[in-house]
């Protein structure tokens, strides 16, 4: 049962925004991020080379910098146009790309020459495919494994609940499920349009149904207009089917085009909510201004198996 008692603290956001526009405001001090470094142009460089597609390039991630000094990136897969139009998220929508058949070989080649051992693929939403990609995923995974032997974390989209495409990227045993629910339920129609918050959920539970070994994980943003009351609630159905690792961060506006920031939260205040979503038991917590679904992915997905065992 979840417990009351957590939602003792002040709320995390006002209440929902009118739908008058909002002006963009200045980032805190705390949202200042470094120039590039030396070894990020590396990493576009093979990219660019072998025509891949990066969530951190087309959601423009705050944290490009730091992950592609250091040689990592997240791919994205099944083109760099998406069937839904959620509400914050910067990635093009409108007439879907052809699924490039060689793509998990360029994938593969990617990681080598990158030299990593933990690789994040995910994707955009496919809608228009009987499948939504899942197929493409398993390939995916399958190829880069065994081309290279990297740990491979899937982040993928709901698949409109279709319970055989799951069953199928399950079956190619990515070392972390990743499907994120990126804002609590209220919000969904202006957030996550077309989406489905209890989809969400029963995709995380079928997951550990079909495979109980492996670990899941999900993602909230804040700064939309929750409260603390709905951001805990929605830990706590998480918990309920099984979800073991989870982060939360701070919403940034990509365009003025796109949803506004409601509220930026401190990092203090990012460590009280972390620290009432360990009680509920996930193995593993990020929760801070920059932390994203696939940051320092392979030292969280290395920690939550630790706390596993």
């Amino acid at each position: 049962m979840f417990d009351e008692s957590l939602l003792s603290l002040p709320v995390v956001s006002d209440p929902p925004p009118s739908e008058a526009p909002v002006e963009v405001r200045r980032l805190p001090r705390w949202l200042k991020r470094p120039l590039p470094k030396p070894g990020m142009f590396y990493t576009s460089s093979v990219i660019e080379d072998l025509r891949l597609e990066t969530v951190c390039e087309s959601a423009k991630c705050p944290n490009r910098t730091e992950c592609w000094s250091q040689q990592t990136a997240t791919f994205m897969i099944l083109g760099n146009v998406c069937t839904r139009p959620c509400g914050f998220c910067s990635v093009p929508r409108g007439k879907t790309e052809l699924v490039q058949a060689d793509e998990p070989e360029r994938l593969a080649e990617a990681t080598k020459r990158l030299g990593l051992s933990y690789v994040v693929i995910t994707s955009v939403t496919r809608d228009d495919m009987r499948d939504g990609g899942a197929e493409h995923f398993y390939r995916c995974v399958t190829v880069v494994r065994e081309k290279t032997g990297a740990k491979i974390e899937v982040l993928t989209p709901d698949f409109l609940g279709n319970r055989d495409a799951i069953h199928r990227v399950i079956e190619s045993r990515p070392d972390v499920f990743n499907h994120n629910t990126e804002t609590v339920p209220r919000l969904y129609d202006r957030v996550r349009r077309n989406a489905e918050y209890q989809r969400t959920l029963n995709l995380l539970d079928q997951v550990k149904q079909e495979a109980p070994d492996m670990p899941t994980k999900s993602g909230l943003m804040l700064g939309l207009g929750e409260t603390r009351e709905e951001l805990l609630e929605v830990c706590a159905d998480l918990r309920k089917v099984g979800c073991d690792m989870i982060t939360l961060g701070q919403y940034l506006q990509p365009t003025p085009a796109h949803l506004p920031v409601e509220r930026y939260v401190p990092p203090e205040e990012f460590d009280e909510i972390g620290e009432l979503v360990r009680k509920l038991g996930f193995s593993m917590v990020a929760s801070g201004p920059f932390v994203r679904s696939s940051y320092h992915a392979g030292e969280m997905a290395e920690q939550a198996v630790l706390a596993l065992t």
